[in-house]
């Protein structure tokens, strides 16, 4: 029974546009703790930072740059033990407005404005007017009075009607989903993370075919896979977000691209070349 380690990173709960980041990140990594130690220590050997735990951000700071690629190189001990899951937040508020409204994703604005809206429509959150604020800012593009508000009062009534379950929105579910298709059946060391109750892990159970055989959190400082966990999506994250935005590195693409899953819910942009091969974890 393999046992992975899971943390995230650019994580703000449902609330996807209008934030500190535009991607999220989450990285399941299948390490014993002696042989992340290790990583950790010759991270620490590279690095030299006084820091008691090591970060994403030292890796990315560009004296630690031949860190960083040996970090995510072949020659590293996560090489072909690690994976990333990544969201385009703005393409994830988009797509699964589009599904619920059954239309073309490309058919809906870009607009900043509209895709506040169309985030706050679709969250647990209950704030008085989101519904009639989502079709006052949509314009033609949506018509409110048709089959579309009808659609839209319907699935806020079954947000409503679980908030701890309920949730089309929160990248954590897919991101679970995704590390046990890649890994399970397992057991999963998370993070601490308050966003994952009891019953949310079960529906994510079910949804795994039970294939997810536990989820216990831990501290990271105790467990250096959770550490190895957070500095994966961490840089990961910080790739493919440069890369979204037009301003990618080439050599960092091409070394952050055998990490990412194929179920990542990215935008086709010509220069992502994520998607490589890595080895198989024994």
């Amino acid at each position: 029974m393999r046992e992975i380690a899971c943390d995230e990173s650019g994580y703000e709960g449902e609330k996807l546009v209008d934030t500190t980041t535009d991607v999220f990140a989450h990285a399941g990594v299948h390490l014993d703790a002696e042989t992340a130690g290790a990583l950790i220590r010759e991270l620490r050997g590279r690095i030299r930072s006084p820091a008691t735990q090591y970060k994403a951000g030292h890796l990315l700071r560009e004296k630690n740059r031949a860190a960083l690629e040996w970090f995510l190189g072949p020659q590293s001990p996560v090489y072909g033990h690690g994976h990333v899951f990544l969201v385009d937040k703005a393409h994830h508020v988009r797509t699964q407005l589009a599904g619920l409204l059954d239309v073309d994703a490309d058919s809906l604005p870009r607009a900043p404005y509209f895709l506040s809206a169309a985030n706050d429509v679709l969250r647990v959150k209950d704030t008085p007017g989101v519904v009639d604020e989502f079709f006052r800012v949509s314009g033609p593009a949506v018509d409110g009075t048709g089959p579309a508000r009808d659609r839209i009062e319907l699935f806020r009534r079954w947000l409503r009607s679980d908030p701890a379950v309920n949730t089309v929105l929160d990248p954590l579910v897919p991101a679970l989903v995704t590390a046990v298709d890649r890994w399970g059946p397992v057991r999963i060391l998370h993070d601490r993370q308050i966003m994952l109750p009891e019953r949310r892990i079960a529906r994510i159970r079910e949804r795994c075919d039970g294939r997810l055989i536990e989820v216990r959190f831990v501290d990271a400082e105790s467990h250096p896979q959770i550490q190895v966990a957070d500095i994966l999506a961490g840089t990961v994250r910080h790739v493919a977000s440069r890369d979204l935005a037009g301003h990618g590195d080439p050599v960092l693409t091409a070394l952050a691209g055998p990490y990412v899953h194929a179920a990542s819910i990215l935008l086709s942009y010509p220069g992502i070349r994520f998607g490589a091969k890595q080895p198989e974890s024994p």
